[in-house]
Parts: structure tokens; C-alpha cells; sequence
């Protein structure tokens, strides 16, 4: 009993150093992001500059990115198994980790802790680009919602008023709209992913969405509220739904 407690404890020692010194970057922070975990999406704050998106992190590449996470509903877990390992999100509590990228590219993340009915469909990425592109993503985030052009579009971005939308999504530039329940879509259009990063931003796939959220991503919030797409005042006929994509997918 006591020789193998000795090795225990020998081996005990460099493993608690060793994780002391990962905890945190051996230079520092570079650069700081905010992210809350929700049911079941992930919104994304830089507070250096105000940018908020969702289900997508972009990072420079080689800088060491302090991420700082909160939950507002039940207890989640960040994991990029490409970048870092995991780390538990608690309701009324920041937990911290750090990321770097060392090569350009997308790596894909998924919440690791059970969270509810679509737990398994609460992913997202963490896009590692050149400070140069990293730069202008986040230049970008600071414009408005682009105005409606087309006819098709006009329909959409009258829709998405008039059919409750706005009740739970942000559009800068849109004051009617400034809901904070979904993810904001100033810029979904320019988004790789849609539905908390399960599906590939596309006409089609953006389609089945509006149509019927439930089918794809189950208990979201779209369909808790209320706005899939029964026989009332709110429904959505096959015309309506084109027009709202062609709106959301110039929101760039």
C-alpha cells in the first residue's frame, strides 16, 4: 500500500504543475471573446470591439485567445478537440480556457456536457485566418444589415417584420427589430453555418429551416415560441418562405 501511494504522489507532483502551467498562455492573452452557451446555440461577444455573432468563432492565427464562458440556462461544456480540451460552462458562473490556432483552416466544436433535447446539435467552429482577413471579418461586423435590393427581398425584409421576427432577433440598421432570444442575423447571410452550426449555410437548407425548425433541431426556440408555422396569423406559406430567405441570405 505504501509503495504504490509513494508512486502515486511522485507522479501526482509534475501533473499538477504541468496543468497549472496550461491553465493559462505562457505570454498572455493576445486577445479576449465572450461566450454563452444557450439551448441550443452559441453567442459570441469580442468585447474589445462589440462585435456579436453566433455559432462561429473567427481567431487570428498563432494569437493566444483567452475565452471566457457563461451559461443563462443549464450546464454545458466547450470543446474544440483540435485546439484544447474540454471545459464545463456553469449557470451563474465564468469558467475560463484559452485556444490558439497555429494553421489556417475551420475546427469544428461541440458542446460536451448533456444540455437537453438537442444537445448533440449544438456545435460550431472556430475559423483560424490571417490577422489581415481576421481584421476585415471583424470590420465588417461593424456595418449595418445590407438594405434589401431586390423585389424578392423587399417581401422578405417586410415579412420578417410583420410575422414576429423581430420579436426575437437583432438587425442593425432594422430598428423594429432588436430582439435578444435568437441569435442576432445582422450578417447571417455571410454565416458558413445556420441552426447552432448544424447545417451548411445554403438556399435549400435555409428552406427546411423556416419551414419547420422542429424537424431539424428539436425543442429550439423558434418552435417554443410559437412561430412554426401552423394555420394562423404567423404562418408561413411556400412564397413567404422564399422571400425571407432571399432577405436573410443578403444580410451580409
Amino acid at each position: 500500500t505504501v509503495i504504490p501511494s509513494i508512486m502515486l504522489a511522485l507522479v501526482a507532483i509534475p501533473t499538477v504543475v504541468g496543468q497549472f502551467y496550461i491553465s493559462s498562455p505562457p505570454n498572455g492573452e493576445d486577445m479576449q471573446i465572450n461566450v454563452e452557451a444557450n439551448q441550443w446555440w452559441w453567442e459570441i461577444e469580442y468585447p474589445e470591439s462589440g462585435v456579436v455573432t453566433a455559432n462561429e468563432i473567427h481567431v487570428p492565427l498563432g494569437k493566444a485567445v483567452g475565452v471566457y464562458l457563461t451559461s443563462p440556462d443549464v450546464l454545458h461544456s466547450f470543446w474544440v478537440p483540435k485546439l484544447a480540451g474540454k471545459m464545463d460552462i456553469v449557470p451563474g458562473k465564468t469558467t475560463y480556457m484559452w485556444v490558439q490556432g497555429d494553421e489556417i483552416g475551420n475546427y469544428y466544436g461541440q458542446c460536451a456536457e448533456f444540455c437537453g433535447e438537442s444537445h448533440a446539435y449544438m456545435r460550431f467552429r472556430v475559423i483560424v485566418e490571417s490577422q489581415e482577413d481576421f481584421d476585415n471579418w471583424q470590420q465588417s461586423q461593424f456595418a449595418d444589415a445590407t438594405p434589401p435590393n431586390s423585389d424578392q427581398e423587399k417581401l422578405g425584409a417586410t415579412l420578417f417584420i410583420t410575422k414576429g421576427r423581430i420579436a426575437c432577433h437583432t438587425v442593425k440598421g432594422v430598428p423594429a427589430a432588436a430582439g435578444i432570444i435568437g441569435p442576432s442575423l445582422t450578417h447571417v447571410g455571410s454565416r458558413g453555418t445556420l441552426a447552432g452550426g448544424i447545417i451548411d449555410m445554403t438556399e435549400e437548407n435555409l428552406s427546411k429551416w423556416l419551414k419547420n425548425p422542429n424537424k431539424l433541431k428539436p425543442g429550439n426556440i423558434m418552435s417554443k415560441q410559437g412561430i412554426a408555422y401552423t394555420n394562423d396569423a404567423l404562418a408561413l406559406q411556400s412564397e413567404d418562405i422564399s422571400n425571407l430567405v432571399a432577405y436573410l441570405q443578403a444580410l451580409k
